[in-house]
């Protein structure tokens, strides 16, 4: 992209923004290249633009969007809730204007097909490698696009169209809103995570009251799944508040709980298989459903051999 005080080169006609204006190329590289460093000089260096035209840029997508997608002081840069929505449409409106260009310039390219997939958290993201290998021997064409967002955000997404499926945890109907089908891939049990140096870590397994006791590593329940929030109120009552460490995401948790400030409850899938801590079965606790979240199949054969194969390897019974 060329450097200019305005940055005005690049403009494609992508969706109006709540002003009327168009919401442009130029505005959602910087917004991305901001979101990436949480710095607007690095942003702008990467760009190869100036550091005002960059901030020029985001004040306007952010009058033309109407919402703030960055909380800036002197010192720090983070992005908000909202920009966290946006995030993934900026990334797939970028990745369409691009694919465009390659088109144009490559008439006689091999047309590509993509397939968006969703998921909470990383643990979850490796869990679709050897499924993906399956597919793509398949569709030689496919070209999938995994996307690690907010649970809050994922099933508007798919909602909206902007991913084809989710890989979750069941959400209640009142809480999810959302015509999907939902295929149960498997049942995870919830387990106890101690440091290998907690007395618990030398049990096979803890009840609830086991770990009265304990201080507990917690996720914030604003962004938690509804299992997890459920599961934590079970032992918030009585508790003083330094005795809770609150956590953004499962795999924040498990480092803190291997530091050796607490214990956690997690479904045993966010675990990091790899991680240095001690897992231990949660017997008065129930297991929760794991699955898959998508649109009616028809005309759709890459997702419907998707769903097939998820069920497979998960060993799910054929319907």
């Amino acid at each position: 992209m060329q450097a200019g005080t305005g940055a005005r080169t690049g403009r494609a006609a992508l969706p109006a923004g709540r002003g009327g204006l168009p919401v442009n190329t130029v505005q959602l590289s910087c917004f991305l290249a901001v979101a990436e460093t949480l710095n607007f000089a690095r942003a702008a260096e990467q760009l190869h633009v100036t550091q005002p035209a960059v901030t020029q840029q985001i004040h306007t997508l952010e009058r033309e969007l109407g919402v703030q997608l960055f909380h800036r002081t002197t010192r720090t840069v983070r992005i908000t809730e909202e920009g966290l929505a946006f995030l993934p449409n900026a990334r797939q409106m970028v990745g369409l204007a691009n694919r465009a260009v390659k088109r144009f310039a490559s008439p006689d390219r091999q047309a590509v097909r993509t397939l968006s997939l969703g998921c909470h958290g990383y643990t979850q993201l490796f869990l679709l490698a050897p499924v993906l290998k399956e597919l793509a021997a398949q569709y030689p064409d496919l070209h999938p696009r995994l996307q690690v967002v907010p649970f809050q955000h994922l099933y508007r997404m798919l909602e909206d169209g902007d991913v084809d499926a989710v890989v979750a945890f069941r959400q209640p109907e009142s809480r999810r809103g959302l015509s999907a089908v939902y295929r149960e891939l498997r049942r995870v049990p919830i387990a106890c995570l101690c440091a290998r140096e907690n007395p618990l870590a030398q049990r096979s397994s803890v009840e609830l009251g086991d770990l009265a006791g304990e201080k507990l590593v917690l996720l914030d329940p604003a962004k938690a799944r509804l299992e997890a929030v459920e599961v934590q109120a079970a032992l918030l009552e009585g508790r003083a508040p330094s005795e809770l460490y609150f956590c953004d995401s499962a795999e924040a948790a498990t480092v803190l709980v291997q530091a050796g400030f607490g214990v956690s409850l997690l479904p045993d899938l966010f675990i990091p298989p790899d991680a240095p801590v001690a897992r231990l079965p949660v017997r008065d606790v129930p297991p929760v459903s794991f699955g898959v979240y998508y649109k009616p199949l028809q005309g759709d054969p890459p997702l419907k051999t998707l769903v097939g194969l998820l069920r497979r390897h998960a060993g799910t019974k054929p319907e």
